[in-house]
């Protein structure tokens, strides 16, 4: 018997038929990344029912040198979770792992699974009058683990923070089938290195998370969507210091796109109309909360918001949704985007960041430029300019080839449009992840002492490389062949 089959006698007699298959057509969903980027090949498909059996079958894949790819909802954006094409690893799904432990209304935390859906965990939230406070747009599939694992941010990171500020503990499985119990949320513990953060953000090449514990915050008692027409990017940043200075902590978020991404969304969904009656070069939505009993006086901060920023000559035009269907419709124009874009043709897609206050300096100066370094493309940003954080996509030109296109030219774009970020003092990843996309480019681009740092903790977690390898840990130089 050869060493994969006597390890998938293991992991069958470990997992049972339900945790374990290696039929094709099972399993072939899950071995493409959800934008079709990746296509790798695996042994097999895990699919463990709780921690105990993680932990059971990582120790395994440890004695057999099985390489483990870890996969949650597997609707990353950068091919995180996406086996190569040797064929000698196993995809760890955690999606059968999908229970809320417990939902604490006293203490605002709830304890999950890795497994569970980002809107399944909203929706019992909800039941109890609290809320989780980060959405984005893949909530229907994104599961907590895998937002643990890319620290994803999504559109309430102004008020809120990123996936990092939302994890008081963790459990995790580490690379020798040990078992990482830091579920206990405490606000303070000095007991050496906070090894929970160590976890998040690294999607999935130190340790696989099994479980969180997560802030909760009361739920909303009354919310206001403001959409603004405005004549630049730059004015966009003035509108948001603005909001913030007379907002404060009601202002919950803060989105850009410009008069090409409200276009494509348009022509996508057929029942998507213009807020404005005119155009405009950029626009902002807005969104104002309040507590319980808030909404007389939300409807009124509103509304001097808006006075007051027209006054200043910040903004051209604006409207504020009259009621919730109203405001669903304008961040269905935000949400939109990216499949919108998709649908006119190939684009190589950015997740970058630069200092807050350089972000409409960045956009007006490197949009123009790319389509200067690259004639027929066209420069699109759009995303959460109070964080810093803009999706800065470049869309072919007419007549590109899907896939023959990205592999050529679109690899000296996302260059030029990394080298630029860099330049700026930027990163070239913000909310998305590294994964096997960015792997190379980050050891291109990062900083070597960091890099340095980060092998050095991979080698001593996991010495024998099987966790996720090939994601987010760049190569040393010395590694790398001609």
């Amino acid at each position: 018997m050869s060493n994969t089959e006597s390890f998938l006698a293991d992991a069958q007699a470990l997992l049972g038929a339900r945790g374990l298959t290696s039929d094709p057509d099972l399993m072939e969903p899950w071995l493409t990344d959800w934008r079709g980027r990746y296509t790798g090949r695996a042994i097999a498909l895990a699919s463990p029912k709780d921690t105990s059996e993680v932990a059971g079958l990582v120790k395994l894949c440890a004695k057999y040198q099985i390489p483990i790819v870890p996969q949650g909802g597997n609707s990353g954006m950068s091919g995180g979770a996406t086996p190569d094409d040797s064929g000698e690893a196993i995809v760890l799904s955690l999606r059968r792992m999908d229970a809320i432990r417990d939902l604490d209304t006293d203490s605002g935390q709830v304890v999950c699974d890795a497994g569970v859906i980002l809107q399944h965990l909203h929706e019992a939230a909800e039941r109890e009058g609290l809320r989780f406070p980060l959405t984005l747009g893949g909530k229907g599939s994104a599961t907590v683990g895998g937002l643990i694992a890319t620290n994803a941010g999504g559109t309430q990171v102004l008020r809120h923070g990123t996936m990092r500020a939302q994890v008081l503990g963790l459990e995790a499985v580490m690379p020798d089938g040990g078992i990482f119990d830091g579920l206990v949320p405490l606000k303070k513990d000095n007991r050496g290195f906070d090894l929970k953060q160590l976890l998040i953000g690294s999607e999935g090449t130190l340790g696989i998370v099994t479980a969180a514990s997560l802030r909760l915050l009361p739920a909303i008692g009354s919310r206001t969507v403001l959409w603004a027409g405005l004549p630049s990017l730059s004015a966009a940043r003035q509108l948001l210091v603005h909001s913030q200075k007379t907002a404060g902590e009601a202002l919950e978020g803060f989105e850009v796109l410009p008069q090409h991404s409200l276009e494509a969304v348009l022509d996508h969904l057929p029942d998507a109309r213009d807020p404005l009656t005119e155009r405009h070069a950029w626009y902002a939505l807005i969104e104002l909360v309040a507590g319980q009993n808030g909404e007389e006086a939300l409807a009124q901060l509103s509304e001097d918001l808006l006075a007051s920023a027209l006054e200043e000559g910040l903004l051209d035009d604006a409207t504020i949704a009259a009621n919730e269907t109203q405001a669903d419709e304008l961040w269905l124009i935000r949400d939109s985007i990216a499949p919108a874009e998709r649908a006119i043709g190939p684009a190589m897609q950015h997740d970058i960041s630069v200092p807050v206050d350089k972000m409409a300096d960045f956009v007006e100066f490197a949009a123009p430029e790319m389509e200067r370094r690259f004639p027929g493309t066209t420069s699109v940003a759009f995303g959460h300019l109070g964080d810093g954080n803009v999706h800065f996509h470049i869309l072919a030109p007419k007549g590109a080839v899907r896939g023959a296109w990205e592999e050529s030219e679109g690899k000296l774009i996302s260059a030029a449009a990394h080298d630029l970020v860099t330049e700026w003092g930027g990163s070239i990843s913000a909310e998305h992840g590294i994964g096997q996309m960015k792997r190379d480019e980050l050891g291109r681009l990062g900083d070597p002492v960091s890099l340095k740092l980060m092998r050095s903790i991979k080698d001593a977690l996991d010495p024998q490389g099987l966790l996720n390898p090939g994601k987010l840990v760049p190569l040393a130089p010395d590694a790398i062949t001609p």
